[in-house]
């Protein structure tokens, strides 16, 4: 994608999910800013400008768009309409019912899975996401994210040989956001 289009969605998707106010954090701590990742995937629009910016992202080997519940699943969908790359539904834990499964979808067991999540910030729930899809018998060598906010990009999840491929950085929504202040 070119340089000033994502510099422009950078900046649509800072303005529309940055909000201001009093916000308790999952920690308990209090902040006066909070930025709501669910503000741009429910918007038709926007979320497609970002699958479509994802979209070379993906590995050309890809057979299955794995999508973390709850916020990749939107992404997922999105790039596989576009991409014509079947869609999977992946779980925290698996189901206690009907089909007991983790991941919703085609077959895992032998195929080449890209995990597709909105933001990864420690990677936990790739990393535990990618642990079962292992154990089940897939491949798994990539995530694609719409932002990765970790201290330094593109490595939260090198320690299980994960290459992580974000689309945006926390650096490039700050600087969104002094661009528009500015």
């Amino acid at each position: 994608m070119q340089p000033d289009l994502l510099a422009e969605l950078a900046r649509d998707i800072d303005r529309t999910c940055r909000l201001t106010g009093s916000f308790t954090l999952r920690s308990g701590q209090t902040a006066t800013e909070y930025f709501d990742k669910y503000l741009f995937e429910s918007d038709p629009q926007l979320l497609r400008r970002v699958a479509e910016a994802m979209q070379p992202l993906v590995p050309e080997d890809t057979d299955l768009l794995g999508g973390l519940e709850l916020g990749g699943v939107p992404l997922a969908t999105m790039i596989s309409s576009i991409t014509g790359i079947p869609a999977l539904f992946v779980r925290k834990k698996a189901k206690e019912y009907g089909t007991r499964r983790l991941a919703e979808g085609a077959d895992v067991a032998g195929r080449r899975i890209t995990i597709v999540e909105d933001i990864v910030t420690t990677g936990g729930a790739v990393r535990d996401a990618t642990h079962a899809l292992r154990a089940a018998g897939a491949a798994v060598q990539t995530v694609i994210c719409a932002i990765d906010r970790s201290p330094t990009p593109g490595t939260a999840l090198s320690d299980i040989e994960l290459t992580t491929l974000p689309l945006l950085t926390r650096g490039d929504l700050d600087h969104a956001r002094q661009a528009q202040a500015g």
